[in-house]
């Protein structure tokens, strides 16, 4: 990849080869590009440079992503074990961070990252960097995933996909694979050749889409057909929404991650430009944006919703208490917001 520059991969050589003990931290609501990359890069970082390698987050995933977590690779998770994932960061002599762009979306691990003295790596593909806080920044918002981009700095590094890798290579297409919703956006040629090495070197794609795609509980089933059928609102403006309260949650039992690839629903119709996922949860609602060619998810997460990301897949926040007075104020307030942003 061009944009990896000759100085930064030999700053990274040198890093590696100056410490055992690795931390790869991630964001909150870990997706599988999230945990793909830092199982990918644990993997190498364990097998080809003999570290201690533990990969942390502040909360769990999903139960529909757990297979991304390769057996026998350490994991920590905030929410379950806050003392030791706080231990292990401060005791880590080199720490990197995966497919974020700041401390602040580690949330409960942000001040253990704050206090660390170890040198910093940020692997990502957002915008806007917090550049200042590492110590070596790999950040480009031209390639589809985090997975993708520790794929193309593994290279660089030497590596060559192999059989005896295959579970690196997995790790890797699978974060790729859900971070670009199998090749429908955020595509760029480098990763089609991403792909195309990973599977030549014997990584089972099918198997891959299988777990990815296939292998979800009844219940969430359930859910698309009613979201869908009585809970799918569009607009003459050309926007699409879905509110996902407490009361349809707990009707459908609704678990981590099984709401992944709700809000692209709508983007079928032809009309629909731009479609809204408000998901509530623990005094806020959780935005989730998706946009045709065009229109710009990122601007409306920006604009209205605390939020950021690409051009047409972004996120954010709806405080409760501070955007609007309760959760019956999410979709007026929602209405509003793309009232004014659809013109």
């Amino acid at each position: 990849m061009d944009s990896l520059k000759k100085e930064s991969i030999a700053a990274l050589r040198n890093l590696i080869g100056g410490g055992t003990t690795v931390s790869i931290v991630g964001h909150t609501h870990p997706d599988g590009d999230a945990l793909g990359a830092a199982s990918g890069l644990a993997l190498w970082l364990g097998r080809h440079c003999g570290m201690e390698v533990s990969c942390i987050f502040p909360d769990s995933p999903g139960q529909n992503l757990e297979f991304i977590l390769p057996k026998g690779l350490p994991f920590i998770f905030f929410d379950k074990e806050p003392e030791k994932a706080g231990e292990r960061i401060g005791r880590s002599g080199l720490i990197f961070l995966a497919d974020c762009n700041s401390f602040s979306r580690t949330e409960g691990l942000k001040d253990a990252m704050e206090a660390s003295g170890a040198p910093k790596v940020l692997i990502d593909h957002h915008l806007n960097p917090d550049v200042e806080k590492f110590s070596l920044v790999f950040s480009t918002p031209e390639v589809s995933s985090a997975s993708e981009l520790v794929f193309h700095i593994l290279k660089a590094l030497g590596w060559k996909p192999s059989a005896e890798d295959g579970d690196i290579g997995e790790a890797l297409l699978t974060g790729m694979t859900t971070d670009t919703n199998n090749f429908a956006n955020s595509v760029f040629p480098s990763t089609f050749e991403m792909a195309s090495e990973l599977i030549a070197a014997g990584v089972d794609r099918d198997a891959v889409l299988q777990k990815i795609y296939n292998s979800y509980r009844e219940n969430r089933i359930r859910l698309f057909g009613y979201m869908q059928a009585d809970g799918m609102k569009i607009l003459p403006c050309g926007a699409a929404y879905m509110i996902l309260d407490k009361d349809i949650l707990r009707r459908f039992d609704v678990r981590e991650g099984e709401t992944e690839g709700l809000v692209n629903v709508p983007l079928a119709v032809g009309q629909v430009k731009l479609s809204v996922l408000l998901k509530e949860e623990n005094g806020v609602f959780r935005v989730s944006i998706r946009s045709k060619r065009g229109t710009s998810a990122q601007n409306l997460a920006q604009n209205f919703f605390h939020g950021g990301g690409h051009e047409n897949a972004a996120g954010g926040k709806l405080l409760i208490g501070q955007d609007i007075a309760s959760p019956a104020d999410g979709e007026a307030f929602l209405l509003n917001a793309l009232e004014k942003f659809m013109k």
